[in-house]
């Protein structure tokens, strides 16, 4: 059953990760919360380098906690496997934005899982704040739904 909220959208980042041992259970089998280590490190490597690195906003006073997630699994990663995960921004408003996923097998072309992080933007004393205007205008050049 497909759902619109996980659609992929243009322009897409890619990330490529291995999977290490410890991402793994006792079966050999990722981990289900390691998927959303796979989210973050795709999301930190897209924002660096088509907006802001994360160091950069909290020099600002700024951070972006997840605030909603959800990950559909697919088929099972191993260890050792050579993921792709494709990363696309398809919502940004002035205090959130949205992020949607895909992770790939490089060496079977296998849709593994999908999911989408939803972020606040909020200021160091944990205030939610608006996205400053550069940023703001950075972000939504990657996102087609400007809202």
């Amino acid at each position: 059953m497909a759902d619109a909220r996980l659609d992929m959208q243009e322009p897409l980042h890619h990330h490529r990760c291995r999977v290490i041992y410890g991402d793994t259970d006792s079966g050999g089998v990722v981990y289900y919360a390691n998927y959303l280590r796979y989210f973050e490190a795709a999301r930190t490597e897209l924002m660096r380098e088509r907006a802001i690195s994360y160091r950069e906003m909290e020099q600002q006073g700024l951070i972006m906690p997840v605030v909603e997630c959800h990950v559909r699994y697919k088929a099972s990663a191993r260890y050792d496997d050579l993921l792709l995960v494709e990363t696309c921004l398809v919502e940004v408003k002035s205090r959130t934005c949205r992020f949607n996923y895909r992770i790939i097998r490089e060496n079977d072309g296998k849709m593994l899982a999908q999911g989408y992080t939803t972020h606040a933007v909020v200021d160091c004393d944990g205030r939610l704040t608006k996205f400053p205007e550069a940023l703001l205008a950075a972000l939504r050049d990657q996102s087609p739904d400007a809202a």
